[in-house]
């Protein structure tokens, strides 16, 4: 991440993020005026880390181009869990995110399917995922930084066939 980003993500206040003053309604008697949708005269609400990686790997799994998410070690587990009766598939794989009270910024590590424009995937994938996240949580998302790890290449698809019809 950005290291300017993670400092204001994880170091400031809700409002010193947003360039205002702490305690600016309390002076005259009044209530703190709400910071954003997260933040009402009702009541706080908090979003956990792991809904904001699972709606990241969910837009950026719609995207198309992208073949898989994660490094290899996690992509081997999720296949052999996938094999597994009952089991479901972590969509948050592949997605690491630094959240604050109202802002995030989320790190994606993808394998493109080859044929793909590796610009014009990423590109499509911010887009996604910005909009996803945003729309789902009304936190402001700083960045989404993408690592394309590998292209999926249309032989890998046989190998992947072969192995799973030997363990049946």
């Amino acid at each position: 991440m950005a290291e300017q980003n993670t400092q204001t993500v994880k170091g400031s206040t809700p409002t010193q993020a947003l360039g205002g003053s702490q305690g600016s309604g309390q002076a005259s008697g009044q209530d703190l005026e709400p910071h954003g949708p997260l933040q009402t005269p009702h009541g706080n609400t908090t979003i956990n880390e792991t809904v904001v990686q699972k709606l990241a790997g969910i837009a950026a799994r719609e995207v198309p181009g992208v073949h898989s998410m994660g490094n290899a070690a996690r992509r081997a587990f999720d296949s052999l869990s996938g094999r597994i009766p009952g089991s479901q598939t972590n969509v948050a794989g592949g997605v690491s995110v630094e959240k604050g009270e109202e802002q995030t910024a989320i790190d994606l590590t993808i394998i493109i399917e080859y044929g793909s424009a590796v610009v014009d995937v990423a590109d499509s994938i911010r887009r996604n995922v910005i909009r996803s996240v945003e729309q789902a949580t009304g936190l402001e998302v700083l960045e989404v930084n993408i690592n394309v790890t590998d292209v999926h290449l249309p032989d890998d698809d046989q190998g992947e066939d072969d192995s799973s019809n030997e363990l049946k």
